[in-house]
This record gives C-alpha cells, structure tokens and sequence, in this order.
C-alpha cells in the first residue's frame, strides 16, 4: 500500500526572503511522503526581496486542503497582513497538522488572527510587534504550540531547525536526523554575531540600516 503524500504549501508572495523559503523547503522536500508546493494569490511566477530569484506558484484555489503550511518572511510581509493570504489561511487552518511560519511570516499568522494568545517568535527586529496581534514574545529559535497547531520560527536561517523539526513532528526523530545528516547541516559560522544578544553594537546597527534599506524599497515597489 502506497503510503498518502503529505502536501506542505509555502505561500508566496512579492519580496519573501529567499532562505525563509528554501531552508524549509529543503528539509521538507528531502522527507519521505513529503511533497511540497508553492502557492500565490495568482498563479505564475513570484519574485524574493534581492529581485534575482523567482519561484513558480500555483494559485491559492489550487490548494484548499494543505496537511501542513509554512509561511515565509521578507519586506513584503508588510503588504499582506491584510487580504487574499491571511483569509486563505484562516480558511487552510482549520483542517492543517501544523500551520507555521519563518521570520516575520509570523506577524502574517498574527494579522489572520492565529497566534493570539500564544507564545511566538520572529526576526529579533520584530518581536516586539507580536504582543500587536496578541502573542507572546518568546526569544527562543523555535516555539511549538502543540495543541494550537503552531510552530514559529525565528529568522531567517532558524527555519530549517524549525522545518527539521517539523519533520521530526510529521514522522519520527530518526528521519529528522536522517535528513539532517542528508542535507549536512552542522552549523559552525565564521563569526559569534548571528545573535544580537552577541553581536558589536556597531553591527547591529549596520544590520538595522540594512533592514530599513530593504523595507524602504519594498515600500517604493522596487
């Protein structure tokens, strides 16, 4: 007997920031019985924040039941906390395993009304927008909230300890370790400054220009 796919829609949208949406996709695509799809309000090609990078999307229409979503970050988010995406995910959610999110994907849950009352995190520069949307801000790189169905994720690279974890939720610690090992991700970074808890002050500031440069433009539409 054939053993049923579990579809994983990311949702697309203008400016996502490319690593929220293949770290996860990576992990996910690499587990047995995963399949993994990308969705758009309209079908057709979608494009990152860094203008370089486009990804093919099927319309929303064309997955109404995903067993499980993982909403993406980027500059663009600022543009989707109301409309099409946060109505399709408070229709998805009702029948989703887990319904999760990388970076300030999760102000996205939030604007659909998903995480209020639970605990959540985001990108460092965006957790104290959560308590907006009646969460709780958790410093921590992955939040599960089991019964809610919830998983959030820190930024940007935390969403493959978040989608590594997800497969260890969607089918045992042996094959997240499995894919873990596949894919080698064994993280020993050049530089102490991936926290701004550890970072020099003067890089967290050089990061928040960044950040605003990149907002900026996503507010221009360039």
């Amino acid at each position: 007997m054939t053993t049923p796919e579990i579809e994983v829609v990311i949702p697309l949208y203008d400016r996502f920031t490319a690593l929220d949406v293949v770290g996860p996709y990576q992990m996910l695509a690499l587990t047995p019985g995963v399949h993994v799809v990308f969705a758009a309000e309209r079908a057709g090609l979608v494009r990152d924040d860094c203008r370089a990078l486009q990804l093919p999307a099927v319309g929303f229409g064309e997955a109404p039941r995903p067993d499980v979503v993982v909403v993406p970050g980027g500059p663009g988010t600022v543009h989707v906390l109301e409309g099409t995406l946060t109505d399709w995910l408070r229709e998805v959610h009702a029948t989703t395993r887990w319904t999760t999110s990388v970076c300030s994907g999760s102000l996205i849950l939030g604007a659909a009304g998903l995480i209020k009352g639970l605990r959540a995190t985001t990108h460092y520069r965006h957790l104290d927008k959560l308590p907006v949307f009646g969460a709780v801000p958790a410093q921590e790189r992955v939040v599960v909230e089991e019964e809610a169905r919830i998983v959030t994720a820190a930024g940007v690279s935390s969403g493959i300890d978040m989608a590594l974890r997800l497969v260890e939720l969607l089918t045992d610690t042996r094959t997240a370790q499995a894919v873990q090992l596949w894919a080698e991700y064994d993280p020993r970074p050049p530089f102490d400054a991936g926290s701004p808890a550890r970072a020099p002050e003067d890089v967290v500031e050089l990061a928040a220009e960044y950040e605003a440069a990149a907002l900026e433009a996503a507010t221009r539409g360039r």
